[in-house]
């Protein structure tokens, strides 16, 4: 996964990814000074002054891996992942630093980039978060990593605002759903745990077309909590959780003692299921087609 930062001074994120205390090694650069923190920021902030209109042309990606994948992830394969993340990110023709940290449990690396390019012109950041998330999980699939399903091993208590209450929101959610039969029982829930809920919709009409859950000052739509809590596929899934209720209300499963003998079992759930008595014994014996007798005779 990426987690993309934009600034407007170089000088806090350099000193931040070459910080030694993270055991910090320095894997690929292209367009600064690599003599110290000092000429790097400098040869940052010469290049940015070519576009003063860009209010801020920091780029700060963090590249995480999972940690299933430490044995395979030397420092040649994060260079070679992180700049084809680059190229298809558009990141191209402009400075940046690409910074390996160790201080952690699971692989990652730091890419500082200037959005400001060699011409002068603009690293589009146009949808970039969107662009990462499709181009993280081909990278993953195509360099044979670890896929980390849902959000199961999230370390909550490190996460910080807006995530650390995206994430509350998103563990309540999945703590209320599979019990809830209509969106009035899920805002009920919610609600006690200081959750808002409100609706999108289309145009001027009362078609819901989206969900907006909201706490401590911060709103997400149902689908930046988890692609599962958007408003059509929460609908979808109040619709299974009443269906499962009717099937279980209109289904009673019935015991067969464990002593039946095999030839008895079908004969005694008809008694208990109401649907098999002596009369429909007897009326199946004389509706039977009788079997002919062979006649003896002498053979010639």
């Amino acid at each position: 996964m990426a987690k993309i930062v934009k600034g407007q001074g170089f000088r806090g994120v350099v000193n931040y990814v070459l910080d030694q205390s993270k055991s910090t090694e320095i894997l690929d650069s292209q367009g600064v000074r690599l003599k110290n923190a000092g000429s790097i920021i400098d040869s940052f902030v010469f290049q940015s002054e070519m576009n003063v209109r860009i209010k801020m042309p920091v780029g700060h990606i963090s590249l995480d891996f999972s940690a299933q994948d430490l044995g395979k992830l030397n420092n040649k394969l994060v260079v070679k992942i992180s700049q084809e993340y680059m190229n298809l990110m558009g990141i191209s023709n402009t400075q940046y630093i690409l910074c390996r940290h160790f201080d952690k449990e699971h692989p990652h690396a730091h890419l500082v980039f200037n959005r400001v390019d060699n011409n002068g012109k603009t690293i589009s950041d146009r949808n970039d978060r969107y662009r990462s998330e499709r181009i993280c999980k081909e990278l993953t699939e195509k360099h044979g990593l670890y896929f980390t399903r849902g959000k199961e091993k999230v370390k909550a208590y490190r996460l910080r605002e807006p995530d650390k209450t995206k994430y509350e929101i998103y563990e309540s959610l999945k703590a209320i759903l599979p019990a809830c039969h209509s969106w009035d029982q899920i805002i009920a829930g919610l609600k006690q745990q200081g959750i808002g809920v409100t609706f999108k919709f289309k145009g001027k009409t009362s078609e819901i077309q989206g969900v907006v859950f909201d706490k401590n000052g911060y709103s997400f739509n149902g689908s930046k909590v988890d692609r599962q809590f958007s408003f059509s596929k929460i609908t979808f899934q109040l619709k299974q959780n009443i269906s499962e209720q009717v099937y279980q209300k209109t289904h009673i499963h019935y015991h067969i003692p464990d002593h039946l003998v095999a030839g008895n079992i079908l004969k005694s759930l008809f008694y208990q299921m109401g649907k098999y008595s002596a009369d429909n014994e007897n009326r199946t014996k004389q509706n039977a087609v009788p079997k002919l007798k062979r006649k003896r005779g002498i053979r010639r």
